[in-house]
């Protein structure tokens, strides 16, 4: 089912963002880790799109789609094998952040975010050991009261865990706060946790179209995101004392 249309601004007091597919294309880095592992497991190379469709789950999830050259491992609850995992790790934080870029209306957006008073979240499946650096590279770190990764708490997106836990620290509802992301592990996620949930159709979903979810809006940037909300000042109670860095 395809969204309504909005009419009116919807009114948040809080905003949370996920990080690789709507606030930075993370792909070209992530390919450059991917290609090196397989060299050093003495494989060929993958196209640059196959990594852009795997990208979603998580590192470990990354690389047992990387290795099987499919989706449909994910379901698997192996690890995949530690060599490979490793190697990933130790090429990744080298290319980390070093070709990430943010995607168009990313920073206008979160400038109007901040205009608003709004307080902000990431909310990433990607280790804290790599998110952080890349908001410190990307110039991004600055915007966000609290940065949810994905090995802070016990479950990941899609999840609700991490959504319900960053509205605790913000002080803020999670039935009043907007989250933004570009694939259904973020969708599934907002609904579950009872979010408004908007979509970017730019990101990784897998390879499926974002467009086809029953979210609140598909919005073109994260500017255009900034446009269609207003803060609920009456009911967002942010604390600054309230943050957290995973």
């Amino acid at each position: 089912m395809k969204p309504a249309a909005m009419t009116e601004p919807l009114s948040v007091s809080a905003v949370l963002l996920d990080l690789d597919g709507t606030l930075l294309d993370t792909v070209p880095d992530l390919h450059a880790a991917a290609s090196a592992m397989l060299r050093d497991l003495g494989r060929p190379a993958l196209p640059l799109d196959s990594i852009r469709s795997y990208v979603g789950r998580g590192i470990a999830n990354l690389v047992k789609r990387v290795l099987a050259g499919s989706l449909d491992v994910t379901d698997d609850p192996s690890a995949p094998p530690q060599a490979a995992l490793d190697s990933f790790r130790r090429h990744y934080a080298f290319e980390n952040g070093r070709n990430a870029r943010t995607y168009p209306g990313v920073i206008e957006g979160l400038e109007a975010f901040k205009a608003m008073g709004l307080p902000l979240g990431v909310i990433t499946n990607k280790a804290a050991a790599f998110t952080l650096p890349l908001l410190e590279l990307s110039g991004l770190a600055g915007y966000f009261d609290v940065v949810v990764s994905g090995d802070l708490l016990p479950k990941p997106k899609p999840d609700p865990m991490g959504l319900v836990w960053a509205c605790g620290r913000m002080a803020v509802s999670p039935a009043d706060t907007l989250m933004i992301g570009d694939s259904i592990h973020d969708f599934r996620a907002g609904r579950a946790a009872g979010c408004h949930v908007f979509l970017v159709p730019y990101g990784y979903n897998e390879g499926l179209d974002v467009r086809n979810l029953d979210c609140d809006a598909i919005v073109p940037t994260v500017e255009n995101a900034a446009r269609r909300i207003q803060h609920n000042k009456m009911t967002g109670q942010h604390n600054p004392l309230h943050t957290a860095r995973a």
